[in-house]
């Protein structure tokens, strides 16, 4: 299987997320403070399909 390297916006998005999760943590943040396991799991799911498809 040959991985691909995910386009930028994808990237950046899924480090936001990851970012935005860990800090979440520490900080309250309405939304995010509750489901900061799934958002970790969506910006690693973004890195994984950004990696395995072409052109995503």
């Amino acid at each position: 299987m040959r991985l691909n390297a995910p386009k930028k916006m994808i990237w950046l998005l899924s480090t936001i997320l990851a970012i935005l999760s860990i800090v979440s943590l520490f900080i309250a943040i309405p939304f995010v403070s509750v489901y900061s396991y799934w958002v970790m799991a969506v910006a690693w799911l973004l890195l994984f399909l950004g990696s395995a498809l072409k052109g995503f």
